[in-house]
């Protein structure tokens, strides 16, 4: 059977990744020549994404007749709007400027549920063994740039994806400190969802938090770092881990935010009764997979009541594969024709 060729595309809030699959069955796919396709681009270069779709594709020998593209953000219509980055995208305008007969638009979200059943051994940490139901709905969770949630339910012969704007639901505090976080927010936005407290924005959020308040001291070497750092996330997390020299704040900062993400976790696995399981994705649960492994997230999840048992049973696992989403997008790319 001749090979198909799938260009996929994931648009994030800070970075596209893409890649070129080739597949003689819906079950036998694989990224083209090892991985030569496989290509991330930062957002901040480009004015829009078909700026950098033209860029991508002057770099590859491959003429394609279908692309998915994953957007992070609602899709609808054929129009999707990235959530954190001013861009718009239009299948119909993407077709005549790509030259490409056939676009797909799916969720981020979507395509890394997708992705999430095609890991094979080794391409997941599990948090919690758990009981897992055989054909039960399944969810993720994957904190970012921003917060992301979907989920998988069975129609009788597979699984079939569905987007959600959950990371946007109202933040629910879970103790004390978390309730003074929320006050401390609502200062600052109109609305604070768990996306404010739950993703790279939301570390950073509860970082300024702790700091704005006194409830603990800044370092000045942290100060001077943060004050030019591309990346303050990535600085905080990696100070939260330093054996060597630890830093009380971030370690804090980390705390807080491994609770949210177990306490909205259980929340996603109650709303979906995902009995198949949790996938965390995104790359943040990826740095701090360590901290994950400790009984606090667990605690969190479980959390929730005359709930808490059933949710022992849920397995919980952390997707290690950094092209799952566009392993999901491929996926969708044959199921949806």
């Amino acid at each position: 059977m001749k090979n198909n060729l799938i260009l996929t595309c994931d648009i994030g809030g800070t970075k596209t990744n893409f890649g070129i699959f080739s597949s003689d069955a819906s079950t036998n796919f694989h990224l083209k020549l090892n991985n030569d396709t496989f290509k991330t681009f930062l957002n901040s270069n480009y004015s829009d994404p078909q700026a950098s779709l033209r860029e991508y594709l002057s770099t590859v020998q491959f003429k394609v007749n279908k692309a998915v593209i994953a957007v992070a953000g609602p899709v609808t219509g054929g129009k999707a709007k990235i959530t954190n980055l001013p861009w718009v995208i239009k299948k119909e305008q993407l077709k005549k400027v790509l030259n490409i007969s056939q676009i797909l638009l799916i969720n981020d979200l979507e395509a890394i549920a997708y992705g999430a059943l095609l890991l094979k051994s080794g391409e997941k940490h599990t948090i919690n063994d758990g009981k897992p139901v055989s054909n039960a709905t399944i969810a993720v969770i994957a904190p970012g740039t921003g917060l992301g949630e979907s989920f998988l339910t069975w129609n009788g012969s597979r699984y079939l994806a569905h987007a959600s704007e959950g990371g946007h639901g109202d933040f629910a505090p879970t103790n004390a400190l978390e309730i003074e976080l929320l006050n401390y927010l609502l200062d600052k936005f109109d609305h604070v969802s768990y996306e404010r407290v739950c993703s790279g924005t939301g570390l950073q959020n509860i970082y300024e938090y702790l700091k704005m308040t006194g409830k603990v001291k800044e370092p000045s070497w942290l100060a001077e770092q943060l004050a030019t750092a591309k990346d303050p996330t990535k600085l905080i997390i990696n100070a939260s881990l330093d054996r060597k020299n630890p830093c009380k704040i971030c370690n804090m900062t980390v705390n807080m935010f491994v609770n949210i993400l177990g306490a909205e976790a259980g929340n996603l696995a109650l709303k979906t009764m995902a009995k198949g399981g949790i996938y965390l994705g995104g790359g943040i649960p990826l740095r701090i997979l360590s901290i994950l492994d400790h009984e606090q997230f667990m605690k969190s999840f479980r959390n929730k009541g005359r709930m808490s048992k059933m949710l022992e049973n849920i397995p919980v696992h952390l997707i290690l594969n950094t092209k799952v989403s566009l392993f999901g997008a491929a996926y969708y790319g044959l199921i949806a024709t």
